[in-house]
């Protein structure tokens, strides 16, 4: 089975400090949150060249499809937003002080890793 990678692009508000969102990312997950079935890592990216430099997206890495499916629901038939797991509504919570607008309304894309 392959992994899942979903990208979240992530533009902060005006008046957030980007060091500040750093650390309060790094602090959040450095507690374990959000703990998602199947979720294996995350990460924090900072743009240093092309169009999304200085600006943040997060990587998600899944185990796999059927473990991204079990929460998120088929590319077809996504899960709606009452839906969600608790633990990934308290990331939006947290996430939504510091961004431009709320984060059911991001950019963001899934892929599946090629084998």
């Amino acid at each position: 089975m392959s992994r899942i990678v979903s990208i979240h692009e992530y533009e902060l508000r005006p008046g957030v400090d980007p060091a500040e969102f750093e650390r309060a990312v790094l602090r959040y997950w450095g507690e374990g949150r959000p703990h998602l079935p199947g979720l294996e890592d995350r990460w924090l990216l900072k743009g240093i060249k092309g169009h999304r430099c200085g600006r943040y997206a997060a990587v998600w890495i899944y185990r796999d499809r059927v473990s991204w499916e079990a929460v998120w629901g088929p590319p077809d038939r996504p899960v709606d937003r009452r839906g969600y797991p608790p633990e990934w509504i308290a990331w939006e919570e947290f996430i939504g002080q510091f961004l431009d607008r709320d984060p059911d309304r991001i950019v963001f894309s899934v892929y599946e890793v090629c084998r």
